[in-house]
């Protein structure tokens, strides 16, 4: 009699050496722990990985689809993204190297730190199947429609902030949030749904946008909108996601933060937009509605952001720091 699923080891097993995706790109990596939650099935597993070469603050949960078999194939597929990434950050010809044409120059404020390609593919489906990686010319690629996001100047102000107690302080945001990113997405749902005509393709267009937004800040949380500092409390949060703390168990990265990590991922949208399919008309409409929301919610700052974060201990300090 054949065992059932449940019974079934999963797919990689604890010291093995895989490939990892971490954004686009695919880097030597070994799992270090394998978590199966009871009634799991085997596939839907949790490692956590580190990364050859990486510091330990950068050790990740990740799941199954992130994961691939340490083979030959997979290695040349890992040279060739690399090749491809290499290809996008170098611009078109005669521009100078490191100006950026589009987008917001906010984004860029996690990315002087973290490893260069760390960047996630506007669209969260995760890897791309191996006929999409053929390499696309540089002009091709900076013809694509982009965005450019006007961000009100009082939420740029809270961006700086938020990277200065971060980064130059060593403070956190407090988790979990009281004003999560699923509750403030429901505010501006109530806020502005009324102010459309009802049943029409207007609301339709709101109800996707910020579906659209909660489900990329669930999967870019973790993978492009931390500063290093934070990837240890991220850790810890993880864990207790995977836990049966009552005030944890289940929930999402949406549930748990708030403002301050949901304004990352609005300016790095012109930077994953670039990477998409999405035609102009597309782009247009999406930029409309984000204007809209970015408008509303710096009206609403001292409702939503914190306005402390807390001092870890000096123990957090130093891990993060290793």
């Amino acid at each position: 009699m054949a065992p059932s699923r449940q019974n079934q080891a999963p797919p990689y097993a604890k010291d093995e050496k895989v490939l990892c995706f971490h954004g686009d790109l695919m880097y030597e990596a070994k799992i270090i722990e394998v978590a199966v939650k009871q009634g799991q099935k085997p596939e839907d597993a949790q490692y956590r990985i580190h990364y050859k070469g990486w510091k330990a603050s950068w050790d990740d949960w990740v799941s199954q689809d992130r994961i691939r078999k340490f083979t030959e194939d997979n290695k040349q597929l890992a040279s060739q993204l690399q090749a491809q990434a290499r290809m996008r950050t170098q611009g078109p010809k005669g521009s100078k190297k490191g100006v950026k044409t589009n987008g917001s120059e906010m984004s860029s404020a996690r990315g002087s730190e973290e490893r260069a390609a760390g960047s996630s593919s506007f669209g969260g489906r995760g890897p791309r199947r191996g006929r999409d990686y053929e390499l696309e010319s540089e002009d091709v690629f900076h013809a694509r429609p982009s965005i450019k996001l006007i961000i009100p100047d009082i939420l740029k102000a809270l961006l700086v902030d938020d990277w200065e107690n971060i980064t130059k302080n060593n403070q956190l945001v407090p988790l979990p949030h009281p004003h999560p990113v699923v509750r403030i997405l429901e505010d501006y749902s109530a806020y502005e749904t009324p102010r459309r005509p009802t049943g029409s393709s207007h609301v339709d267009i709101l109800d996707e946008t910020l579906q659209g937004l909660r489900e990329y800040f669930d999967k870019s949380l973790g993978r492009i909108l931390l500063y290093r500092f934070e990837r240890a409390q991220y850790a810890e949060v993880y864990k207790k996601w995977m836990s049966d703390d009552p005030e944890y168990q289940g929930k999402t990265a949406s549930e748990t933060y708030g403002p301050e990590h949901l304004m990352r991922l609005l300016v790095s949208l012109p930077e994953l937009i670039a990477q998409t399919n999405m035609d102009q008309q597309s782009v247009n409409r999406l930029r409309e509605e984000l204007v809209k929301f970015c408008t509303w919610l710096s009206r609403h700052t001292t409702d939503y952001f914190v306005s402390h974060y807390e001092s870890p201990p000096q123990d957090y300090i130093q891990k993060a720091k290793d």
